[in-house]
């Protein structure tokens, strides 16, 4: 137990996931350390997304242990677990008449309390998470009204601000062109590289795995193929 405490990054250990009480992936066990980044490739339905939600605990691990910085995550508060994971979701967003610093401001709300009131440090974090991002000049336009290439950026921007030490994109570049994958792909190095954030996410894209990972590891339907350079 004392050794786990010492423990940094995220660690698998045996782990099951799938949906309702039906494995889809058994015996995943990995190792992310810290300022690392893990690339989960594989074709469509292997199960890249089915792990990455059951690493955030939007679904329930249904065998093994997921450790957080040493600690087992299924005795963590759902705050606690904010405060050093976020995640930004491949599903589009369609807030109502909210601006791009409203949805980045949303991000602090792990830290804000019952009455999710921000302060001026508050919003001088979100401000800095758009900077960092590139995304400033969209403070005040509608999110909606948006690109998607500015969408990512701010849903990026967003997850910063919660101050992670671990961040997981679930398909990132997936609504993307060319140029706009590159981009954001820049953009999430230089962000890793200033922060020193471990990023763990899931890509179609080989040359771009290849391009950004310190890691791969391969995903086949039931099982985790290969994990390595």
């Amino acid at each position: 137990m004392e050794q786990r405490k010492k423990e940094s990054g995220i660690r698998l250990e045996d782990v099951a996931a799938g949906y309702g009480r039906k494995a889809l992936l058994n015996h995943i066990s990995l190792h992310v350390s810290p300022g690392n980044v893990l690339t989960l490739i594989g074709p469509n339905g292997a199960g890249k997304s089915t792990i990455l939600k059951t690493v955030t605990r939007q679904l329930a691990e249904l065998g093994g242990t997921i450790f957080l910085e040493g600690t087992a995550m299924s005795r963590m508060r759902e705050e606690e677990v904010a405060r050093t994971l976020a995640m930004v979701m491949t599903e589009r967003l369609h807030p109502e008449f909210m601006t791009c610093r409203e949805v980045v401001a949303t991000g602090r709300y792990p830290y804000t309390g019952r009455l999710g009131i921000l302060s001026a440090e508050d919003w001088k974090l979100v401000d800095d998470a758009m900077q960092l991002v590139h995304a400033r000049d969209t403070a005040d336009r509608n999110f909606s009204q948006i690109s998607d290439g500015q969408r990512q950026r701010i849903l990026l921007a967003r997850a910063i601000c919660q101050q992670p030490e671990i961040l997981l994109l679930d398909e990132p570049t997936s609504y993307l062109d060319i140029k706009y994958k590159l981009e954001f792909l820049s953009v999430l190095q230089e962000l890793q590289k200033k922060k020193g954030l471990t990023v763990i996410l899931s890509l179609h894209e080989l040359e771009l795995a290849a391009r950004v990972s310190d890691r791969i590891l391969c995903v086949d339907g039931a099982f985790v193929e290969q994990v390595g350079t």
